[in-house]
Order: structure tokens, then C-alpha cells, then sequence
């Protein structure tokens, strides 16, 4: 393998121009590549070679079409991130008060293995996620003014604000070791069902961090595949071999995930300020079609009629 070697940015602008990409304005593009980075910039490449083989652009690709498609990719990671985190808050605080209400809200009773599934295989898996909870909630918890002031207050950190520490995957964990009947509880607020609750929660710890760390979003594809739904059938998804071609372990899975999981205002919401980033970045390309950014995404050409059903 070829070693890699520092590469001052004229050599990078010329790489660029050598693969037929069009450099409009250098010193503009010298500027940008410095403040975003010419490896991340380039990871947005592939949809405008002409094949895997040359690996050369488009004929007529400029380099202000990459960039845009960079910086609709970060719009698109800062909306599904902010929804995220509305969830993330919501499962945490029906989740605290569910165990508070059912078990106790005090640290003997939810750090108790004994509130619990009633499954021995599950021994081990309990008592580790107890460890990890209790490791959180020292090292985060002298950071929040909150925990502080029921430990000096109270002399205890009840749930509802300990969850405020812990992480969503966390979080997300610890719904899996529920009993039953509180996991069924904590679904049906959210009018899902245990089995697709409990598989959506790793789908959306997954999306959260890889928006939090600035990586590419639009065509990330989860390894689970979520199961079939009404919307599927609703929005006419095609099928090869009786399997839908979207919405199945791509972005449009998580777009599904989160119509069952938002408030219909917050979905729509989010459905609307996804259009007018598509529609900012459909004016901005040339080279190829927005068509090609959605089937990348696994959007449906009709993914609007979500936000109405």
C-alpha cells in the first residue's frame, strides 16, 4: 500500500483538479479545506465519480457541489440530533418515574439487581450495567449542581435525577433489563410495542453519537433492520424479493423510528426543516440529481407524506 504523506493545500486543490473536479474560486476552496479538513470533505466524493474504477468526478462537478453536500450533511446530523435528544429526555423521565412509582426511587431500591427481570441468564448482564451505573453517576454526577444539592440536601440522588447523568445508551440498556410489565408501561406512552421499542433505543443511541461526533450521516446504514410498519405499506415503498428497498436500515428507518416516537408538532417539525435543507442543497447541485442524495438516504421519492399520516 501506498504510504500516505502530508499534502500542503495547492497539492490537495491540485489531487482534486487531477480527478476532473472544477476549482472555481482557489483561494475560497484553500480556506475551506483548512477549517473542514480535506479527508472529511472528500468522504462526500463517491456521489459524484463516474465510477468506482477511475474514480474520477462527474464531467462538471464543481467543487462548491461537494462542499454543499458537507454542509447539508451537518444540517441534516443538527436536526435529527436536537430530535434525538427530545426523545432521549422523554424516555428518561417516563422511564425515572415508571421505576420510581413501581420500585422506589431512592439508590437501595433502582441500584437493587432485585427489581429487575426475573431471568438468571440476565445475572450477569444486571449486575455489570449496575456497575457501569453506579461509575456514571460518581464521575458525572460531581458535575451537575443538581446531584450536589440532593446528596448534601437529602443524602440521597433520587432517579428522576440521576438519569439526568446517564447516558442514552445507558439508558437504553437499562430498559432491556426491565421486568415485563414496567417495560410495557414505559412503551405504551409511547404507543409502541415492547419488541420494537426495545430494538429502535440501540438504532437511536447509534444516531445520536455519530451525530454528536460529526460523521457522515445521510447515507449511514444501521446493522439491524427495523420491522416492517404501517408506514412502509402506507407510503407505497417498493419491494425487491417481498423486502422494502427503504426504510429499512437506512436514514429513512430512523425518520419511521421517530414519527412513532415525537410528538406529531416536533415530527412535522423536523419533516419541514429536512425539505428546505434538501431544497437549499437541490439548488446548489448540478452534476447529479437530489434524487441521487434521496435514494442515498433511503427516502422515498414521496418521504413528505410521512408528516401527514
Amino acid at each position: 500500500m501506498k504510504e500516505k504523506t502530508f499534502k500542503t493545500l495547492d497539492e490537495q486543490i491540485e489531487i482534486l483538479k487531477s480527478k476532473g473536479l472544477i476549482i472555481n474560486d482557489v483561494n475560497k476552496t484553500k480556506e475551506i479545506l483548512l477549517r473542514e479538513n480535506y479527508f472529511f470533505l472528500t468522504g462526500y466524493r463517491f456521489l459524484f465519480m463516474r465510477s468506482m474504477v477511475d474514480r474520477r468526478f462527474i464531467e462538471g462537478t464543481t467543487f462548491e457541489e461537494l462542499y454543499a453536500t458537507f454542509l447539508f450533511d451537518r444540517q441534516l446530523r443538527n436536526i435529527l440530533f436536537k430530535n434525538i435528544l427530545v426523545f432521549e429526555n422523554n424516555l428518561k423521565s417516563i422511564l425515572s418515574h415508571v421505576i420510581s412509582k413501581n420500585h422506589g426511587f431512592k439508590e437501595k431500591s433502582y441500584l437493587n439487581p432485585h427489581i429487575f427481570v426475573k431471568d438468571s441468564s440476565r445475572n450477569r448482564q444486571i449486575n455489570d450495567l449496575l456497575r457501569k451505573m453506579k461509575r456514571q453517576i460518581s464521575i458525572n454526577g460531581k458535575q451537575h449542581s443538581a446531584t450536589s444539592h440532593y446528596m448534601k440536601n437529602y443524602g440521597f440522588i433520587p432517579l428522576w435525577i440521576v438519569v439526568k447523568v446517564l447516558s442514552f445508551g445507558i439508558v437504553g440498556e437499562l430498559y432491556t433489563i426491565l421486568q415485563p410489565a414496567d417495560k410495557k408501561e414505559i412503551a405504551d406512552h409511547f404507543n409502541v410495542d415492547i419488541d420494537n421499542f426495545e430494538q429502535y433505543l440501540p438504532i437511536l443511541a447509534n444516531y445520536r453519537n455519530l451525530c454528536a461526533h460529526e460523521d457522515i450521516c445521510y447515507l449511514n446504514k444501521t446493522q439491524v433492520e427495523i420491522n416492517n410498519t404501517l408506514y412502509h405499506n402506507l407510503l407505497n415503498i417498493p419491494r425487491i424479493n417481498g423486502e422494502y428497498i427503504y426504510g429499512k436500515n437506512d436514514l429513512f428507518a430512523l425518520i419511521i423510528i421517530l414519527k412513532q416516537l415525537l410528538k406529531e408538532e416536533d415530527f412535522i417539525l423536523m419533516i419541514n426543516e429536512l425539505k428546505y435543507e434538501l431544497d437549499i442543497l437541490e439548488g446548489k447541485l448540478h452534476a447529479i440529481s437530489i434524487n441521487k442524495i434521496l435514494d442515498q438516504m433511503g427516502f422515498p421519492p414521496n418521504y413528505l407524506d410521512i408528516g401527514r399520516m
